[in-house]
């Protein structure tokens, strides 16, 4: 038995936690910066939380609400920008996973006045300014993880940074995510299982990472029938967030697999959501599994008989299809294999024709 591990992130979990936690703020400096998207966190209470928080320590604040779905490095360095210019000391990313991860971005590019957008992946090791994750969706895992995903418009795709940002603290308030969507619920919700799944089924697995995707798989596995039934209450936002944190906990040891790699032209070409993206592969990458014994554990965790049950779930939790022609998913399967990360985190090799196997199997009924 031979394995590392480092997660630094200190997490805060349960209601109100934002406030009555709010002497820790006193610790980050005189002026944080707000990295958020233009509604949810004005609606959920998050931002209303965090000001009130911020106040009572007399710290200043500025925000910046512009972030996208799948932030670009544009928006990064836009933001970034107006945070060199006002001086902060600290950022707070509020939101799901593109605020999350913008915040993280941002938080290098200020504490690294030479970086940009295209030179960003040219030095490892940057620091970042000091973060605050404050959670309101129940899937990215961005909270306890070292990566920052953005959106490389001139290399037409979804990456890593590159760097390793942990959050300092992370604030996970399940109250926060009772407005959501019931489709946002759905995406992200698959998008946390993905990471349990795919940390678990990864050459990069240990003891540790399967005790967390394991218990992991079983909180998501008690809110599958909620969620099918659209009765989605506290209890089952409470398991949905411990279910994202474990699964943000894995893969910050693991890494992600297929399905998220191959997902990413999905979404930058597509507009298909992250998690949606990785659900509708989900079947066909289980499948291509030649050993099935760890997949089976998988759905024995979900309380599924197989595969076959689990993409039953999918199908009515989602609309599955697509346009898409096959001269798209052969450009697609391209790209795939150029990821060698995701490749080699997979355990089992896989080429150019299993890769295209599960796009075509998967999105060309």
């Amino acid at each position: 038995m031979l394995f590392n591990y480092f997660m630094p992130t200190k997490i805060y979990f349960g209601k109100d936690v934002v406030l009555k936690n709010k002497d820790i703020l006193k610790d980050f400096g005189n002026k944080a910066y707000i990295i958020t998207g233009k509604r949810s966190s004005k609606i959920n209470g998050s931002l209303d939380h965090i000001i009130e928080a911020l106040e009572y320590n007399n710290i200043e604040h500025i925000i910046f609400d512009e972030v996208e779905e799948n932030p670009s490095l544009e928006t990064v360095e836009k933001a970034s920008a107006i945070g060199k210019n006002e001086k902060v000391d600290f950022i707070i990313g509020i939101g799901g996973g593109s605020p999350l991860d913008a915040a993280k971005a941002i938080g290098i590019f200020i504490n690294n006045p030479n970086i940009n957008k295209d030179n960003i992946n040219e030095t490892k090791d940057l620091k970042s300014l000091p973060i605050i994750a404050i959670a309101t969706t129940s899937g990215t895992g961005s909270e306890v993880t070292q990566y920052a995903i953005v959106t490389d418009h001139n290399n037409q795709t979804k990456k890593n940074l590159g760097q390793s940002v942990f959050p300092d603290v992370a604030f996970l308030d399940p109250s926060y995510t009772m407005n959501m969507g019931y489709d946002v619920t759905v995406s992200t919700a698959i998008d946390a299982f993905t990471h349990l799944a795919e940390g678990y089924l990864n050459n990069n697995a240990s003891e540790l990472t399967d005790t967390m995707a394991e218990s992991g798989l079983r909180f998501f596995g008690r809110c599958l029938k909620d969620i099918l039934e659209n009765n989605i209450d506290y209890s089952t936002r409470e398991n949905l967030m411990l279910a994202s944190t474990l699964g943000g906990m894995v893969i910050a040891q693991t890494g992600t697999s297929l399905p998220h790699g191959m997902g990413y032209p999905l979404t930058y070409f597509k507009n298909v959501p992250h998690g949606k993206a990785n659900a509708l592969l989900y079947g066909e990458y289980l499948n291509v599994f030649k050993d099935k014994t760890r997949v089976n554990k998988v759905l024995s965790f979900l309380n599924l008989k197989d595969i076959e049950e689990l993409s039953s779930i999918i199908s009515k939790l989602m609309d599955t299809t697509l346009d898409i022609t096959e001269k798209e998913i052969q450009v697609y399967a391209k790209i795939m294999c150029s990821n060698e990360a995701k490749l080699k985190n997979h355990p089992e090799k896989v080429g150019y024709d299993e890769i295209y196997n599960i796009y075509m199997n998967s999105l060309i009924k």
